[in-house]
């Protein structure tokens, strides 16, 4: 079996280098969201003799680090894509890379986190899904990969819901699916010598015009203050009434 993990690299006050060692300051630290999806995939791996998991990103030479560091937690290999015409692409090219390297390394089942920390966005893998023409079983708080499909639970405030799918499928995973496990010391010396291979928008057969800077068209000019310039209260009244109505829209959408 063959399970792609996207992860992405986000800005953090800590960092991992190319050796998977924890630095100070700097990019490349892998998406929180993402640390689930990689022991997520180690975790089927323990189930079973077959499976080879990929760790798949896209960015400039800084977003290695999080590859690195999705090799220390338990993949087998990476894939850097690596071309500086993605620069400033948004989330529906972003979604076409990725999925055009999972295309081209083949696979049983893509993971990845539900969404970016430094974005919040979340559209990624139902796009991905799109693209590779395969079911999206998106904010599994459960994972259960059997032989021929996938299920997955998912808690939205009434009780576990179950869903499947048929593999080859893409699921994200939410942080309610399992605190990834600590790896030794001697993982991030194993780590050093996996390989990482780096490909262009020319490896993957993807045309430099389906992304590039024509997804950075959006400039902020100017930042005005309301017109009456006063604050807006979004919950009013009791504040025990508030609360739980702030709790529970917070809930609805993942973030608790």
């Amino acid at each position: 079996m063959r399970i792609v993990v996207l992860v992405k690299s986000v800005p953090a006050a800590r960092a991992f280098g190319d050796d998977g060692a924890l630095r100070r300051g700097g990019p490349g630290w892998l998406n929180e969201a993402d640390e689930y999806a990689v022991d997520q995939a180690l975790r089927v791996a323990r189930r079973r003799r077959d499976v080879q998991i990929t760790a798949v990103t896209m960015g400039p030479s800084p977003a290695a680090g999080a590859l690195r560091r999705a090799l220390v937690l338990g993949a087998d290999d990476a894939v850097h894509v690596r071309d500086e015409r993605l620069r400033g692409c948004d989330a529906l090219a972003t979604a076409r890379v990725l999925a055009a390297a999972a295309g081209r390394l083949g696979f049983d089942l893509v993971l990845c986190g539900t969404a970016s920390a430094d974005s919040g966005m979340g559209a990624v893998p139902a796009m991905v899904a799109e693209f590779l023409g395969v079911p999206a079983l998106c904010f599994a708080d459960t994972l259960r990969v059997r032989e021929r499909r996938v299920e997955i639970g998912r808690d939205d405030g009434g009780g576990l819901e179950a869903f499947a799918a048929a593999l080859p499928a893409v699921v994200s995973v939410t942080e309610r699916c399992g605190e990834p496990g600590q790896r030794a010391w001697a993982a991030s010396a194993d780590a050093a010598h996996k390989l990482v291979r780096t490909w262009a928008l020319d490896d993957l057969g993807v045309a430099a015009g389906e992304v590039g800077r024509r997804a950075a068209t959006t400039e902020v000019r100017a930042v005005t203050s309301c017109a009456d310039g006063r604050a807006h209260l979004l919950l009013a009244g009791d504040p025990a009434v508030a609360a739980t109505r702030l709790a529970d829209f917070l809930a609805e959408r993942q973030f608790l």
